[in-house]
């Protein structure tokens, strides 16, 4: 990593360590957002492919708004593709591409690293929160 320029500011193509920062970024805030990494998870969980109802079921606390919108974000960036069925009622279900597949072993990661280090996290809060 470049070191700060008299600004103070560091070089975003240092940081990211790509040509497109603000490409970079942007993503990375997508599928860090607060419901993408349980729904690739849980998509992932239930083999691969789930209809809308298996899905809301799967992810407690996730309204059927932010599943619809979740899913829809993750449809247009080509993580998932979503296959109607002419039934009646009509059938809906979801299936990780392969780039959303791609996405499984970093975002196990770090859920994984969320796992191990939530303690030491919760008892750097405790005492940050008691001064």
């Amino acid at each position: 990593m470049q070191k700060p320029k008299k600004t103070g500011h560091l070089d975003p193509v240092a940081v990211c360590r790509s040509s497109d920062p603000m490409a970079v970024r942007e993503l990375l805030t997508k599928i860090g957002d607060k419901w993408t990494i349980f729904l690739v998870l849980s998509l992932d969980l239930l083999g691969g492919r789930a209809r809308f109802s298996e899905l809301e079921r799967a992810i407690p606390g996730i309204s059927q708004r932010m599943l619809s919108v979740t899913l829809k974000n993750l449809e247009r960036d080509g993580m998932v593709i979503r296959e109607l069925f002419p039934e009646v009622p009509p059938r809906v279900e979801y299936e990780t591409t392969d780039l959303g597949k791609s996405l499984l072993s970093p975002t196990q990661g770090l859920v994984d690293w969320a796992k191990a280090n939530w303690e030491q996290v919760r008892e750097a809060q405790v005492k940050f929160d008691a001064r």
